[in-house]
């Protein structure tokens, strides 16, 4: 029912669209401060005020706006009270015209999603924060903009057909202007790891604001990693339904295994044709291929390189058949060599490359791949360093296909019989990145600051240069703590960090400078959010001590491993190990635990002293207890279960539950799937 042109929100909200109990929560809270907004007016501020109350717990708080981007409530008293319009992301994404405009633009529906990068409360790093806003009119006449949001990089169905329904909007009314707001990485329209792309109904490409260079190409026989004919489908799709679903295979950027990702597509008219706007976004939980794309690792493409080098000194030019020989190990699958002259011009390219060998006796000096890297020119300087070699990392199509994904390449200077010195080269496509290659990147890095200083920062933070690939970039630190080079957050640069825990409250900063200043180089771990996602992960972290002019850097940077929050194995291997090699966590007086991380579930064993008390909570997860020693008491909303030594008790996903310890206890839980929670320190309830 509508008042004044606003919505009177009923008591009872359906939240049925959304596939995660987080969302469907977040979105029944708002809905249900609206309402007091709406009864109560402003005097509702103070209810959502009151710290530990449901308005105000943990990550999760209600903010309050005018339609003016006056901030009138904000879990930080800083924010409160003041014009907030020009507030931006990190990525100068506008916070709050975003806010306004999601629960204002379409009269009809006076909600929305809006998407940026934000700190957690007291937190220091942006992670993507999903806000959900609603329009609500007080008792007094006046309208504000209510909403709260999750920290969370799962991207709900619902997120994406509401990016691609907004998109097409924009599309019909505008025509092809609306490409240049589609592409503005500060638009609503490109959200964590999803971005809209238009495509005719004959398969050739729009827009693309990931893979520009694809513009204008018929893309109708592409194939997916598993082999589908993507673009068929998608048209397909189009044409008989006039928008849905598709599921396809695609590696992660900085991964070797394809992960399942999801596309809404939808037709729409643009101008006086039709044609399929979509976008797609890897779910949570996506399935994963078991086998990876490339056993190749790097060292072994670096061996491989050497080995063409020394063939090349040995033999020149007499050499380059060798190089076309298919099933050889110069050429087979995806690996093939390529030669250049020092001057650019590319003397050999075998018919495995997509550009075929017409490519031959061409000046490749100003060549770009598919982001705009200049490939060529960093080929060139790699081999003309005095080490003469060196790796460049680019986007780049697999033989035969059309699609752009990264490729690592390893070239090498070397001199011919005849004197004349060229480049041979090759390249991994979705390597993973290991040490080899973190080293490599940093001793450059490290090489570059020692000669020219602060005038090397622009270099290192230039995401088209050679320190910055798939979720690897380079950062540099003074002595004092303070971040002087972030890439990936450059909010950071001019802050001291020194006293910055990582998630298991290390201080990681002072570690990576004293290790630094003492050996001069060294390896670190610690527990990280992964560059735009808010997935924990251990983080092995290489710095080195430089020094120009009398002043001191700290050059680093780190490599994600597949690892749990508290360093426990998360991989396909057999594993054998026991609990007395697992360490014990104390998480209150009176309850500790021991946990273990699989891929594909978790394992936990938790001690109780009697009295003690686990908060209600709920989860995603399944959960199977079984009671080893002692007695608990398991508090259901219709129910209470006492399970005793030797019991079992099975606990489906999303019922709410408390335990109380009636003895002295000990008790092991599996959970399936993993407690991704527990990895991002979403554990609070068991602390208190």
């Amino acid at each position: 029912m509508k008042k004044n042109g606003i919505v009177a929100v009923p008591a009872t909200h359906k939240t049925e669209q959304y596939q995660y109990l987080e969302t469907r929560e977040l979105v029944q809270l708002v809905k249900e401060a609206a309402d007091l907004i709406h009864t109560k007016g402003e005097a509702a501020f103070d209810d959502f005020r009151s710290a530990g109350s449901r308005w105000r717990q943990d990550e999760s708080y209600i903010f309050a706006l005018d339609l003016d981007g006056n901030m009138l409530l904000h879990h930080d008293p800083e924010l409160e009270g003041k014009n907030q319009l020009e507030l931006k992301d990190i990525n100068g994404k506008p916070i709050i015209r975003g806010l306004l405009n999601a629960a204002t633009a379409q009269p009809e529906k006076p909600e929305g999603w809006y998407h940026y990068q934000w700190p957690v409360p007291d937190g220091l790093l942006p992670r993507w924060k999903s806000s959900y806003v609603q329009l609500v009119k007080a008792p007094s006449g006046k309208s504000y903009v209510v909403g709260s949001g999750v920290y969370n990089d799962r991207m709900e169905r619902e997120f994406v057909a509401d990016l691609v329904n907004k998109a097409v909007a924009e599309i019909e009314h505008r025509g092809e202007a609306a490409f240049e707001l589609l592409r503005d990485p500060k638009s609503p329209y490109i959200a964590k790891d999803a971005y809209v792309f238009v495509m005719d109904m004959e398969g050739v490409e729009l827009f693309n604001p990931a893979f520009p260079t694809l513009v204008g190409r018929n893309l109708i026989n592409m194939k997916d990693a598993s082999g589908k004919l993507l673009n068929q489908e998608i048209i397909k799709v189009a044409q008989e339904q006039g928008a849905g679903w598709l599921d396809y295979m695609w590696p992660k950027p900085g991964e070797s295994v394809p992960t399942q990702k999801t596309a809404y597509i939808r037709k729409a008219r643009l101008g006086d044709k039709n044609v399929i706007v979509g976008c797609g976004a890897y779910m949570a939980d996506a399935p994963k291929e078991a086998k990876y794309t490339s056993s190749m690792t790097a060292p072994e493409l670096v061996e491989l390189v050497r080995e063409a080098a020394a063939l090349l000194e040995k033999e020149g030019e007499k050499a380059f058949p060798e190089f076309k020989k298919q099933g050889t190990k110069w050429l087979h699958d995806d690996i093939y060599f390529f030669i250049w002259t020092m001057d650019g011009v590319r003397a050999l390219h075998p018919e495995i490359h997509p550009e075929k060998p017409e490519v031959e006796g061409k000046d490749a000096r100003d060549a770009k791949d598919a982001i705009g890297k200049p490939y060529g020119k960093l080929f060139l300087e790699a081999a003309s360093t005095p080490e003469g070699e060196g790796w460049i990392h680019c986007m780049w199509p697999k033989p035969f296909d059309i699609f752009p994904t990264w490729k690592s390449c390893f070239v090498k200077r070397v001199t011919f019989p005849s004197g004349k010195e060229y480049l041979v080269g090759s390249g991994i496509y979705n390597m993973q990145v290991d040490k080899t290659i973190i080293e490599d990147v940093v001793d450059r890095a490290a090489a570059l600051v020692q000669e020219r200083g602060k005038a090397a920062f622009d270099l290192l933070r230039d995401k088209k240069g050679p320190f910055y690939f798939m979720d690897t970039y380079v950062f540099v630190e003074s002595p004092e703590g303070v971040e002087l080079v972030n890439p990936a957050q450059p909010s950071l640069e001019g802050r001291n960090l020194l006293n910055l825990k990582d998630l298991k409250g290390k201080t990681i900063v002072r570690d990576e400078i004293a290790a630094a200043i003492t050996e001069g180089s060294a390896w670190l771990e610690c527990y990280w959010y992964q560059p735009g996602t808010n997935a924990p992960a251990l983080k092995e972290t290489f710095v080195r001590m430089v020094q120009h002019n009398g002043e001191t850097y700290i050059v680093g940077s780190g490599i994600y491993r597949a690892e749990s929050h508290d360093g426990s194995p998360k991989r396909r291997e057999i594993i054998k190990t026991s609990w007395k090699n697992i360490k014990e966590e104390k998480l209150t007086d009176k309850l500790s635990r021991q946990v273990i991380f699989g891929e594909k579930g978790t394992l936990a064993r938790l001690f109780t002293r009697k009295g003690a008390r686990i908060a209600r909570h709920y989860h995603e997860n399944e959960e199977y207890s079984m009671i080893v020693s002692g007695a608990l008491k398991f508090n259901f909303d219709d129910r209470e279960e006492t399970v005793r030594a030797g019991e079992f008790i099975i606990i489906p996903s999303n019922v709410p539950h408390s335990i109380d310890a009636l003895e002295d206890s000990e008790f092991v839980d599996f959970f399936a799937p993993a407690r991704e929670d527990w990895l991002r320190g979403e554990d609070q309830y068991l602390r208190k």
